[in-house]
């Protein structure tokens, strides 16, 4: 007989208690098979099912804009299910697997130790309405009096955004910072500063300016630091 929506639901509910995932990091998709007996509406007829899982693969890319070594997974791998009756041999995909897709950085290594201040938006030599040097990855502008301090990133979320020379570290770049006085955070590169490109200049001092409401709080805002820890994780947008 065959077998309606509301049976399948069931059958998907009850497989999802007794299927067990495993993680494939590099393999072809495989099936793991396990037998259960379920009783339908038809007191008079048991139907044994096979249920299978999926299990996903893992595609690594290449890619330039992350430095050597580093992993970041953009699409997260999960199994499929499906199960067959055993009786009539049909089977139904309860769940089509998902590759995880991983990119592999084999881009230059990006680990700095330099300097770090705050700024506001006030500084001398500041836009008047706080616009930063560069264009966010949809083209726009933003301002730091009224788009705020942080930027929300497609892969990494909020983030600080961070004043560099953008001959070393383009706009969009993403940096982890360690300055030993904030909790170490994550920051954008959408900013820079003459002081900075002249810095680089002379001698290769690494030097970031961390964006703050204003001059006032930044003094104030924890970012001075001679001995910064900077590790890039991705170079621009």
């Amino acid at each position: 007989m065959s077998l309606n929506l509301y049976f399948i639901h069931s059958v998907f509910k009850f497989i999802s208690l007794v299927v067990v995932s495993f993680i494939s990091l590099f393999g072809s998709a495989e099936y793991e098979e396990s037998t259960i007996s379920l009783k339908n509406s038809n007191e008079a007829k048991n139907i044994n099912v096979s249920s299978m899982s999926i299990k996903y693969n893992t595609i690594n890319k290449y890619v330039t804009n992350r430095p050597a070594g580093l992993l970041f997974t953009t699409t997260k791998g999960s199994d499929g299910y499906i199960y067959v009756d055993e009786e009539t041999g049909n089977s139904v995909v309860l769940s089509e697997a998902v590759d995880e897709v991983v990119e592999v950085g084999i881009g230059p290594v990006g680990e700095f130790t330099g300097r770090m201040t705050g700024y506001g938006p006030d500084c001398v030599g500041c836009s008047k309405v706080g616009n930063v040097s560069c264009r966010t990855e949809s083209g726009e502008s933003h301002s730091l009096i009224y788009d705020g301090i942080t930027y929300n990133d497609d892969e990494y979320g909020e983030l600080r955004i961070l004043a560099a020379t953008l001959n070393v570290f383009p706009c969009g770049t993403i940096v982890y910072v360690d300055n030993g006085i904030l909790d170490p955070f994550y920051g954008i590169v959408l900013d820079t500063g003459s002081a900075m490109r002249n810095a680089y200049k002379e001698d290769g001092t690494i030097w970031m300016d961390l964006a703050f409401s204003s001059e006032k709080v930044a003094l104030t805002g924890g970012a001075t630091s001679r001995n910064t820890k900077y590790v890039v994780q991705r170079w621009g947008f």
